[in-house]
């Protein structure tokens, strides 16, 4: 049998190209090695302040996002968290075997913390215990992670030995799977590409707004001149070149920089055209899905049930254990 892959993504709206780099696209070379499971994670996104009235929106453009982006739910087991009621049931069993010191080394809650002062809640303390038991509910043993999310896995990791020790085994410990982009940085060239800092690029993105961006976007901040040399291992254009240009033309433009055959303006024009030659189909497949949206909720709410029969499995040998079923 194959292993089991475990990853979620919040429905927090526009799918920008640190998410497709980081996780969806990493999800899609997984289908075919795994058995993979992967989860809109609607119960996550509470945690901040939403507007009730478009969650539905919200949930269903991640689904078609990620279904434009290359996973199909026919091979992956795509489906919304809130539609299976033991991850919640599951996590907070777990909360019972999790201390609190665990979860206030957290560097993720004191930096949504920081992000959210009027709303700083017991679900975003407890994030890490829900997340865990996502995936140990289908006993994953493989979750494909950034950088950002490795001390999560590490805590899940913990939580499970608790588990198991307490109660007798019922899970396989989960490693963290690492993308081949763990960490994009934003246009601004230093922080972790994100919405919420405004220096992102969507899949949604006209051509013209991608253009704009671009070209506006931070380079090798030591290049003033055009006839300066450059170097690309600090140049965040260059970075997302190897992304989505081809090898080849990658390592020229590379060396171009170095020897100042090649002005910042020129390499953007060629990331603009690579890039966009990329996301384009992306939006035409993401069209072409809208107007078939009644088969494809079909599909994902079977996968739920789906998935609902193996959690309510792993809910009933997990009360076996603890003594009560």
């Amino acid at each position: 049998m194959k292993e089991k892959v475990f990853s979620g993504i919040q429905p927090s709206g526009e799918i920008h190209i640190g998410n497709y780099l980081g996780a969806i696209k990493n999800w899609v070379s997984l289908i075919e090695q795994y058995d993979c499971i992967f989860c809109v994670v609607d119960y996550h996104a509470i945690t901040i302040k939403y507007d009730v009235n478009i969650m539905q929106k919200l949930v269903w453009n991640a689904i078609l996002d990620n279904i434009s982006c290359g996973i199909d739910p026919l091979k992956a087991k795509l489906f919304i968290q809130s539609h299976v009621p033991e991850h919640t049931e599951l996590s907070w069993i777990l909360s019972s075997v999790t201390s609190m010191g665990d979860l206030e080394r957290m560097t993720q809650f004191k930096d949504k913390a920081k992000q959210h002062k009027d709303n700083i809640n017991a679900g975003l303390f407890t994030y890490p215990v829900l997340q865990t038991a996502d995936i140990i509910l289908y006993k994953a043993t493989k979750v494909p992670v950034g950088e950002d999310q490795i001390q999560h896995i590490e805590l899940a990791r913990e939580i499970t030995r608790n588990f198991n020790y307490r109660y007798g085994k019922v899970f396989p410990e989960p490693k963290e799977l690492i993308s081949n982009a763990p960490r994009i940085i934003g246009l601004d060239g230093r922080a972790k590409m994100s919405k919420s800092m405004n220096n992102y690029i969507s899949l949604n993105e006209t051509y013209d707004n991608l253009k704009n961006k671009l070209m506006t976007a931070m380079t090798d901040e030591n290049r003033k001149r055009r006839n300066d040399p450059g170097n690309p291992k600090v140049c965040n254009i260059y970075n997302y070149h190897q992304f989505f240009t081809l090898k080849d033309k990658y390592n020229e433009i590379g060396n171009e920089c170095r020897n100042a055959s090649i002005g910042c303006v020129d390499c953007k024009k060629i990331l603009i055209e690579a890039m966009w030659s990329s996301i384009k189909p992306i939006q035409d497949k993401r069209m072409m899905l809208e107007t078939n949206i009644k088969e494809i909720k079909e599909i994902i709410y079977e996968n739920g049930k789906v998935c609902k029969k193996i959690a309510e499995q792993t809910i009933k040998e997990v009360k076996e254990h603890m003594g009560m079923n």
